[in-house]
């Protein structure tokens, strides 16, 4: 690795990811841009003002449009660990509108699949993230999608085998 390389590599490492895996292994060719990958990310993951929970229905249905199976993969089991119901997380991986969903996660879902479909959130779904999470949160939503688009973007470019050369999951 070049000094800038490392110098990423080692932030990464200290963060919360406590390593350089998934879409940072392809990234680190381009240092900068990966050190500004990463802060972006950790913002949106760590410190932002969505619970977990609901964030990571929104990078399921980010991983579900892409077809990003290797963000499935890591994502799905955090979503089930976060409290999101496994019926949830298989209908998204199914293409289908989960049922039984809170009215959160229905205004999260909803408000994502919008954003996927047209590039932007319509007024009735804005309103209902915005209400419940403010102006911010609406914005931090719409910066996750982006975020895990990207991501989604890098991991299927790059061709990364699945975390215990796991069969994709996703069709």
């Amino acid at each position: 690795m070049t000094p800038a390389q490392r110098e990423v590599a080692a932030e990464i490492t200290a963060g919360p990811r406590g390593e350089v895996r998934g879409p940072f292994i392809a990234l680190l060719h381009n240092p900068e841009l990966a050190g500004h990958v990463q802060r972006l990310g950790e913002h949106l993951r760590w410190k932002g003002k969505l619970p977990p929970q609901l964030k990571e229905l929104a990078v399921l249905v980010t991983a579900r449009r892409w077809t990003c199976q290797h963000e499935w993969v890591m994502h799905a089991k955090l979503a089930l660990e976060g409290g999101l119901a496994p019926q949830i997380v298989e209908a998204i991986k199914q293409g289908k509108e989960p049922a039984g969903m809170s009215q959160e996660e229905k205004a999260v879902y909803t408000f994502c699949r919008e954003v996927h479909a047209t590039g932007r959130a319509g007024d009735a779904a804005f309103a209902a993230i915005e209400k419940r999470f403010g102006l911010d949160g609406a914005l931090e939503l719409i910066a996750l999608n982006g975020y895990y688009s990207l991501m989604a973007m890098v991991l299927n470019t790059a061709g990364l085998p699945l975390p215990g050369n796991a069969e994709p999951p996703l069709r």
